[in-house]
């Protein structure tokens, strides 16, 4: 049997967002086709009030899926349709924009460490006028297992497969079919979960070190892999490992900062809409 090879590893950039919000921008922007169907992913991560207390004040958003991760910190998030949400350690929202959000996510902390992941998740373009939708799952609702080999495992999205457990994740999505997991991996601890042939592969280590397919991937590194083959990670002194798989839509991506469309001229409706007040209605 084949396995995945590792394609490109890379270190994200120092950015912020928001209000000044300091972040890691570990992909998004250039060449998004070779992550479809993930557009983006930032890693925040600090104990400064003054890295984060300014939030992400009201900003619009079209044909894309937002996911954040918060694994410490509390954030509220308010939006035109009306929802409010407390995002709070372990939790995790899952808001599609679709045809179009106007949102805020602001800390409810003054001090205290705010560490999370945020990751912009492609639509088809079946799909990027459809009413949007949003969901705060709270930590209770998220399945975290302990596999026999002693690796834990946060199943945000998808399915789970591995060491005789197939356990399903709190969300699961039509046409991209993402699987998204925190895997905590023991020392000498590894793993062979099983993936769909096809879909795109993401790893990113923000704790310790792993192994995969020959190669070593430090803390901080991101792996593209390729699309088919089996998978084994294996970490000698222990990993934090945020896996990342979906099934790439294949259709043109044109992005102008908030909207992602499939054409420069829905781009141009977006922001007409956006100035009009209409970008929700």
């Amino acid at each position: 049997m084949s396995i995945r090879e590792v394609l490109s590893i890379s270190t994200g950039r120092a950015t912020s967002d928001g209000a000044g919000v300091r972040l890691t921008r570990l992909f998004g922007g250039a060449a998004p086709e070779q992550f479809d169907p993930f557009l983006m992913l930032d890693e925040f991560g600090s104990d400064d009030p003054d890295e984060y207390l300014a939030g992400f004040p009201p900003h619009p958003h079209r044909g894309f899926e937002t996911i954040t991760y918060m694994i410490e910190g509390r954030m509220r998030h308010e939006d035109h349709l009306g929802n409010v949400g407390l995002l709070e350690s372990g939790g995790v929202q899952w808001m599609t924009a679709a045809r179009g959000v106007i949102h805020s996510e602001m800390p409810q902390q003054e001090h205290g460490v705010m560490r999370g992941f945020q990751l912009w998740l492609n639509l088809p373009a079946k799909s990027k006028l459809d009413d949007p939708d949003y969901r705060d799952f709270m930590p209770a609702e998220i399945p975290r297992i302990t596999l026999p080999s002693g690796i834990e495992a946060v199943v945000i999205a998808g399915r789970l497969v591995a060491e005789g457990v197939d356990q399903p994740g709190a969300v699961q999505r039509p046409d991209t079919e993402p699987q998204l997991f925190d895997l905590n991996l023991p020392a000498g601890g590894s793993i062979e979960p099983q993936l769909v042939d096809g879909h795109r592969l993401l790893l990113y280590v923000f704790e310790g070190e792993i192994t995969v397919a020959g190669k070593r991937l430090a803390k901080n590194k991101l792996a593209r892999l390729s699309e088919h083959g089996s998978l084994h990670l294996a970490s000698s002194e222990g990993a934090r490992v945020l896996l990342l798989a979906g099934r790439p839509i294949r259709e043109p991506i044109v992005q102008y900062g908030p909207f992602v469309m499939n054409s420069r001229e829905e781009i141009e409706q977006a922001l007409r809409d956006f100035r009009a007040g209409a970008l929700t209605g």
